[in-house]
């Protein structure tokens, strides 16, 4: 028996709601002495902390940084090494794309390069996200037929697209044309199997194509492609879990992680002042939210441990009124940690509060990383932290005799 049966046999349904608060990028390294949660001024947090269970949580093993998708893979409850998935899949679902098994997607950027094909922004000044959709639609409008492919683009948010390819005999073994780096070429796509390497001459002609397509335009004259993964149902959450789960997040990548487990995904605005809105006028339709707060770790990808600090606080202000919802068991946690002082995820463990319900308390009494290491909770796989909220709002029964 493995994990997923286990829970299928031990999760019980009953009227207890859970409300799952992902804080990207939570948690910090110091700076002159103090992380950005240990700056902060968060009260509600701390009150939070002295009403709960403390601890923090590792989403893959000690020191890996994990991506955003396998990082909320693993908050709920999917084992992030098991359950591997391209962020092109993420990109595509949360687009809103007609994603089907054994399709292959990709992640798109529109970026600059010069006469030479060398890289020179690789997100094109962070176009605006009207810009993307025009540009989407004049590639489509002029994209000549690729045999042996069906073939859906749209854009995603800013200089991001998502690309979609449909057919019979493809891989996604190739590597990424992106070069990660500007002032270098576009590294050509290639597959490391025979199914990979006829998809790679599909993605290769696609991209021939779209040079030519955008090569007057400004400054998004080109596309780079990564992320690709072949799209393969996953273990219903809804089944495992036996929850009516509700997804509430912004920013498309998450969308895409929720429908992927199958969650109903909220129409729910572009600020997390709407995302709160959307999770009060959507509570007595569902027993679990998952609700997404992402700011915090862009600030930390571009190294403003000020701007932490203070998205911190502005979460903190908001936490009295996502308690006034009265959850019988309340998560605040993060997906992975973004420390400023890294400007990029990182592999520490991560900052973890479960209040309410069948809890064990702990005399933490601040919601910082020194004081959280001291919780009853200890230091958790991710994976685990949904079947100990489960446990708190006495949703599984005993395993065994």
């Amino acid at each position: 028996m493995n994990q997923h049966e286990l829970l299928k046999e031990c999760s019980l349904k009953n009227d207890k709601k859970i409300l799952f608060c992902v804080v990207d990028g939570l948690g910090g390294i110091q700076k002159d002495g103090k992380t950005e949660l240990e700056v902060a001024r968060t009260p509600n947090m701390d009150q939070l902390a002295k009403d709960g269970s403390c601890g923090l949580h590792i989403p893959v093993i000690p020191g890996i940084a994990p991506g955003s998708g396998p990082a909320h893979l693993a908050l709920f409850g999917y084992d992030p090494l098991q359950f591997l998935v391209g962020r092109g899949i993420l990109a595509a679902l949360g687009g809103g794309l007609d994603v089907r098994e054994g399709d292959v997607c990709a992640r798109v950027n529109f970026c600059t390069v010069d006469e030479q094909g060398v890289v020179t922004d690789r997100r094109a000044g962070r176009i605006p996200t009207e810009k993307g959709e025009q540009l989407c639609a004049t590639i489509l409008s002029k994209l000549p037929p690729i045999p042996g492919v069906e073939l859906q683009l749209k854009a995603i948010k800013q200089y991001r697209a998502a690309l979609v390819l449909r057919g019979a005999g493809l891989g996604d073994a190739l590597n990424d044309s992106d070069p990660m780096k500007p002032g270098l070429p576009h590294l050509e796509i290639t597959g490391r199997d025979a199914a990979s390497e006829k998809t790679a001459r599909i993605l290769q002609e696609f991209v021939r194509h779209v040079r030519e397509i955008l090569k007057e335009e400004s400054p998004a004259n080109m596309i780079s492609l990564r992320g690709f993964g072949i799209h393969k149902p996953y273990p219903r959450f809804q089944e495992l879990y036996k929850l009516t789960p509700a997804a509430i997040a912004a920013y498309p990548a998450y969308k895409g992680v929720a429908r992927l487990v199958g969650m109903d995904v909220l129409d729910c605005g572009k600020t997390f002042d709407e995302e709160i809105a959307c999770l009060q006028n959507n509570w007595e339709h569902y027993d679990f939210h998952f609700i997404h707060y992402k700011d915090p770790d862009a600030a930390g990808e571009d190294g403003n441990f000020e701007k932490r600090v203070e998205l911190f606080e502005y979460f903190d202000s908001k936490l009295p009124t996502l308690r006034a919802l009265n959850p019988d068991v309340l998560i605040v946690t993060g997906d992975h940690c973004t420390p400023a002082v890294c400007s990029d995820h990182s592999g520490h463990s991560v900052p973890l509060v479960i209040c309410g319900g069948l809890q064990r308390n702990d005399s933490v009494q601040t919601f910082t990383e020194e004081a959280l290491l001291r919780g009853s909770l200890g230091i958790m796989q991710s994976e685990h932290i949904l079947t100990m909220a489960m446990a708190h709002a006495g949703k599984l029964k005993r395993f065994g005799p």
